[in-house]
């Protein structure tokens, strides 16, 4: 049964006055809207179960294509600038295992993952034959703890029992694959401990002309990972560690609620050199394994967290797990109607200047 905020002849008509800009620097001062949750969205246009798969939303990449492909379309439609390969739970040696693949055609369908995006961006285009600014593809790259199915992504317990070449092997081909389709852009998301993100950080120097965010898995105190760890200080460590190709660092799968706090004073000891940072939290919902997503009702507005977020330095803003393209296209106007007000003060301020000068 399709979710009722599936709705897409909505979200067509409210993109046709929100196309995505042209992002030709990627550590400007743009504000840079996101996609949503992929699983949560391509449940608009399958009827398989999704949650709980070894493979997660990776395994219809395989089984249904064109599913994929109109998941990233809804999400271009809604206003999206940046969408997100489905490859969060990819692996080669997932692939192997669930789906009975080679391990060459494993690196193949990771591939093929970015030419489904690719091909989402075509199809938008053409839509859209009037808009010559592109949206920008990027890479998703999940934790290693995804693929060990229990639980431990949630804990990052693995971190300090897995040997950090252990997990780089498993990494290095995933990336690669993404690499050599094309991709110059990876989201390193919902890592759960500093050592894995350090590691990656490290690993994307082999790929020198490619570009990353770092988006950490955070606790329910607003201050740690969710392994322990302190959240501003693994961030701007792994910021620190490789300024050339990283672009934000931040937090995603959150409850919108907590991330005031953890990026509260952040750049605070670098007013000159801010660190860009990222969040794109899930609805607020809570996982009940046997119930599911549940509370839905009981969660406050994403939306309306969006000009605080952008206050505190925010240049990359989108969602995760449950929410949907319409929930993009009101991010996406949130962020449009803060831009509009923070150039209307700068107007203001401008003129106050100038009859102040004249008044000399």
């Amino acid at each position: 049964m399709i979710h009722s905020l599936c709705d897409r002849k909505v979200k067509i008509i409210l993109f046709q006055i929100m196309a995505p800009f042209n992002i030709t620097n990627l550590n400007s001062d743009n504000i840079h809207v996101l996609d949503g949750g992929f699983a949560t969205q391509l449940g608009c246009h399958i009827v398989d179960h999704i949650d709980g798969d070894p493979l997660w939303s990776a395994r219809f990449l395989k089984t249904q294509p064109q599913a994929v492909i109109d998941t990233h379309l809804d999400f271009l439609r809604a206003g999206a600038d940046v969408i997100m390969t489905n490859t969060y739970q990819a692996s080669i040696p997932g692939f192997q295992k669930y789906l009975n693949l080679s391990a060459e055609e494993g690196y193949d369908l990771i591939k093929e993952a970015v030419n489904y995006a690719k091909i989402a961006c075509d199809r938008f285009q053409e839509e859209f034959s009037d808009n010559s600014r592109l949206p920008l593809i990027v890479g998703s790259v999940g934790p290693y703890g995804a693929s060990l199915h229990d639980g431990s992504e949630y804990t990052g317990a693995y971190g300090a029992t897995t040997p950090i070449e252990v997990m780089r092997e498993w990494h290095r081909p995933r990336i690669q694959a993404l690499v050599d389709a094309g991709i110059r852009m990876l989201g390193i998301e919902t890592i759960p401990c500093c050592v894995e993100a350090e590691m990656l950080v490290e690993l994307i120097k082999e790929y020198p002309d490619v570009k990353a965010w770092v988006a950490f898995s955070c606790n329910h105190d607003g201050k740690c990972l969710v392994n322990g760890d302190n959240f501003q200080k693994a961030a701007r460590k792994c910021y620190d560690l490789n300024p050339e190709q990283i672009v934000a660092v931040g937090v995603n799968c959150l409850a919108p609620k907590l991330v005031e706090s953890l990026f509260k004073d952040f750049n605070v000891n670098r007013p000159k050199n801010p660190v860009p940072l990222i969040v794109y939290p899930n609805s607020g919902e809570t996982y009940s394994v046997d119930l599911g997503w549940i509370n839905r009702d009981k969660c406050e507005s994403l939306v309306s967290y969006i000009p605080k977020w952008l206050d505190l330095g925010a240049t990359w803003v989108g969602g995760c797990c449950r929410t949907y393209a319409s929930d993009i296209t009101r991010i996406k106007s949130e962020v449009m109607k803060w831009q509009h007000a923070q150039e209307q003060n700068r107007i203001t301020e401008n003129g106050s200047h100038k009859n102040n000068t004249n008044h000399l």
